[in-house]
C-alpha cells in the first residue's frame, strides 16, 4: 500500500510546492486535484494543481519529470462534480471538464481519475438511476479507449441544507453499488473506498472490503467523529454536520486497525490516500502541514 494524501487541502500551493511538500514529509503518492481553474462549486473544491484545459504532451513530460524527481507517484487525478444535477448547464460542464481529466491522466500514465457519480438531489433513487444508465456509459467507455480507470468515492455529499434533501453523489452505499454496477458492468469502473462516510451512516465499512476486493481501485484516510449527545437531539434526519465532524485519521471514531487488517487480507497494494477536512488544522499552513504529518505517523503503525 502507498500512502499518500489529496491535495486539495493546499488549495493556495503550486503543482511544484505540493510534490515538494509530498517528499518532505516522505509521502509515496498525491492525488491531485484538477478542478477548472478559479471556480469552486463547494469548499475543499475549485483546487486546480493541474490545469487540464490545454493540457499537452510537453506539460505530460515536465510533470512527469518532476514527479521522478521528487520520487513521488501521482495516484489518481481528482475531480468531483455532480454530473447528474438538476442544473442542466453545470452538469455538461462538469461532464466536458471530466473528460478533459481522463485524457490528461492517460497523457500522465497515472491511468486513474478518482470522482463522483453524481445526483439529482431533487429526484428519488430509482430516477437517479435511470440518468446513470443515460450519462455514464459513454464515460466509461471512452475512459476504457484511453485505458482510464474511474474510482467513484462512496461520499453521499450530502452535509448541509445546500445538499438536502437526497445529496449530489448517489454512490453511498453497498445497496447502490450492486445496482449502478448492474447498469454499468465496465471493468474499469470501480471504488474510491473512504470509510468515513460509512461511520456517519451506521453502516459496516470493513465487510464491504472483501465483497467488492476487485473494485476497490483507490482508498482515502479520512476520520469522523460522531457527537453522540446532539445525534441524541438532533436525531440522523438531521443535516449530517449538526451530529458529525470530519477528522484526521486517528483522532475519529474509525477502528483504523480493523480497517487496514481488512485491506491486507485481500492484498490491496494500491494507493492511499490522505483526506483533510478537519477544521482543528485549518488555522494556516503550519496547520496543514502538521495534519499531515500526524496522518502518515497515525497510519505507519500500519502501513510502511
Amino acid at each position: 500500500m502507498k500512502i499518500g494524501f489529496v491535495s486539495s487541502i493546499l488549495a493556495d500551493k503550486s503543482f511544484e510546492e505540493v510534490i515538494d511538500i509530498a517528499h518532505e514529509l516522505s509521502y509515496s503518492c498525491v492525488e491531485l486535484a484538477c478542478w477548472p481553474k478559479g471556480e469552486a462549486e463547494r469548499k475543499y473544491a475549485g483546487v486546480s494543481h493541474i490545469d487540464v484545459e490545454e493540457f499537452d504532451d510537453n506539460d505530460a513530460i515536465y510533470i512527469k519529470d518532476y514527479c521522478s524527481r521528487r520520487n513521488v507517484e501521482i495516484s489518481s487525478l481528482a475531480f468531483y462534480p455532480n454530473t447528474l444535477g438538476n442544473d442542466a448547464k453545470m452538469r455538461d460542464k462538469n461532464v466536458k471538464h471530466l473528460y478533459k481529466v481522463i485524457d490528461a491522466s492517460a497523457k500522465l500514465n497515472v491511468n486513474m481519475v478518482t470522482t463522483f457519480i453524481g445526483r439529482n438531489q431533487f429526484l428519488n433513487v430509482e430516477d437517479n438511476l435511470k440518468q446513470v444508465k443515460e450519462v455514464w456509459p459513454s464515460i466509461l467507455k471512452y475512459a476504457q479507449e484511453k485505458d482510464v480507470k474511474i474510482a467513484i468515492e462512496n461520499c453521499p455529499m450530502l452535509f448541509d441544507k445546500n445538499q438536502w434533501p437526497g445529496g449530489q453523489n448517489l454512490f453511498n452505499s453497498p445497496d447502490i453499488w450492486e445496482r449502478i454496477f448492474e447498469i454499468l458492468p465496465n471493468e474499469n469502473f470501480g471504488i474510491n473506498f473512504d470509510p468515513s462516510h460509512f461511520i456517519w451512516q451506521r453502516m459496516d465499512y470493513v465487510e464491504p472490503i472483501y465483497k467488492y476486493r476487485d473494485k476497490i481501485f483507490h482508498i482515502h484516510f479520512k476520520d469522523i467523529k460522531i457527537d453522540e449527545h446532539k445525534l441524541q437531539k438532533c436525531g440522523i434526519l438531521a443535516y449530517p454536520l449538526e451530529y458529525m465532524t470530519p477528522k484526521i485519521p486517528g483522532l475519529g471514531d474509525c477502528r483504523w486497525d480493523k480497517f487496514i487488517s481488512a485491506l491486507t487480507d485481500i492484498e490491496y497494494n494500491g494507493y492511499a490516500c490522505v483526506e483533510v477536512e478537519d477544521k482543528s488544522f485549518e488555522k494556516d499552513d503550519l496547520s496543514i502541514i502538521k495534519s499531515l504529518i500526524l496522518s502518515k505517523k497515525f497510519l505507519e503503525q500500519y502501513v510502511i
